[in-house]
């Protein structure tokens, strides 16, 4: 195990009707005027807007609002917000929805005190200073009500680059898996793959001796197998969708990637195809793991293997322990398959003649990608025509 620092301040509210603990937790930490961040229309009309409003008017505290956030979030929103608030004397952004608008607050948050373009965040620049975010989490994927990271796409280029800071990790985040239960299919899926995947780009590591965290990360998904089942068939199930949620959070607030290196070269790769073509993170990822675990499976076979045995519950065959990974990844695959997700590229639209554009785009500006397999512009060629 490598040695390691680990800090995760944030406040967790998980439960039934938490939201309406809102306007005391945005006084506790600190806020006097928030910019309340959403979607589209689903949190007016399943009425936790206007819960969300009355907390805060209860605690006396003043809020603007700005709506409109799009799966894969986009510079233009980021810039208008960045110019709201600082117009408003906001200090405190509070987004209501999944990761994309969480990361789109904290691009905000980023923006409002930096005196230079708040894509500079993106490119590389270190992250010291933000506003306070608090999230209420409506979508159970990305793990952004916890973790250090934001993702945006800068609409010049549609690039979709990561900033990564401690600051960025929310104060609090209140987590009703109530708000879950009427989310469409496709995007209760999406979530699913995404925490799963969250935990294999740990878990594929070539760091040794790290048992206790191949154990959490192995019952993160086996957990999710199950209760990814269960909400499928079953969207109203709250034990299903609270597993779920609180899932989402231990896959990405690093707890499970301690004292490991961690690869994050499919992610990488999958930032140019939900850029690209539209389809949501959970479906890039989908599509694109298990051609990345085909390919990489050969620099630690046996890492695989252990994946296909306490994962998915194959055999071991001693004699020949490609054929256990490669089954593993084969029921992985017929998973995402099943509860509805994508599994190749010309799904969602992808040409073979779109595969160097990808690859042009995803080293643009940003030439280090994967830990367990170091990335070249070929290789990831590769990985994508496997995926076609």
């Amino acid at each position: 195990m490598d040695n390691f620092t680990f800090y995760s301040p944030t406040y967790f509210v998980f439960g039934k009707e938490t939201e309406n603990q809102t306007g005391q937790l945005v006084k506790k930490y600190g806020g006097h005027k928030v910019m309340l961040h959403y979607g589209g229309g689903s949190v007016k009309r399943s009425g936790l807007l206007d819960r969300v409003k009355a907390s805060l008017d209860a605690e006396g505290i003043e809020y603007v609002e700005l709506g409109g956030v799009e799966a894969n979030p986009k510079s233009g929103l980021v810039y208008e917000g960045i110019e709201m608030a600082r117009k408003e004397n906001v200090d405190f952004m509070l987004p209501l929805g999944g990761g994309s608008v969480i990361d789109s607050a904290k691009a905000i948050a980023l923006g409002v005190p930096y005196d230079g373009d708040f894509w500079d965040f993106y490119t590389g620049k270190a992250v010291e200073e933000a506003l306070p975010v608090g999230t209420i989490v409506t979508l159970a994927a990305s793990g952004s009500e916890a973790s250090t990271d934001t993702v945006v796409t800068h609409e010049d280029g549609m690039y979709k680059r990561c900033a990564d800071g401690d600051i960025l990790r929310p104060k609090f985040s209140i987590m009703n898996p109530e708000l879950t239960t009427t989310l469409p299919p496709y995007q209760t899926a999406s979530g699913i793959t995404d925490i799963i995947a969250h935990c294999m780009e740990r878990y594929f590591s070539k760091t040794p001796d790290v048992e206790l965290t191949d154990r959490m990360l192995e019952g993160v998904m086996l957990c999710m197998i199950k209760e990814g089942r269960r909400a499928m068939n079953d969207p109203a199930n709250y034990e299903a969708r609270a597993n779920i949620m609180w899932a989402a959070t231990i896959a990405h607030n690093n707890i499970t990637g301690t004292g490991r290196a961690q690869d994050w070269g499919t992610h990488h790769m999958e930032n140019e195809l939900s850029s690209t073509y539209g389809c949501s993170h959970g479906a890039g990822l989908a599509i694109l793991f298990p051609s990345w675990m085909k390919y990489a499976m050969k620099e630690d076979v046996m890492r695989f293997a252990q994946f296909a045995v306490r994962v998915w519950g194959c055999e071991m065959d001693f004699q020949n322990p490609e054929k256990t990974a490669l089954e593993g990844i084969e029921r992985y695959q017929a998973f995402i398959k099943e509860i509805g997700m994508p599994t190749t590229i010309s799904e969602i639209g992808g040409k073979e003649e779109d595969v160097p554009k990808l690859a042009d785009s995803m080293f643009h500006g940003a030439p280090d990608h994967g830990n367990f397999v170091k990335l070249t512009k070929e290789i990831a060629m590769e990985i994508y025509r496997m995926a076609l």
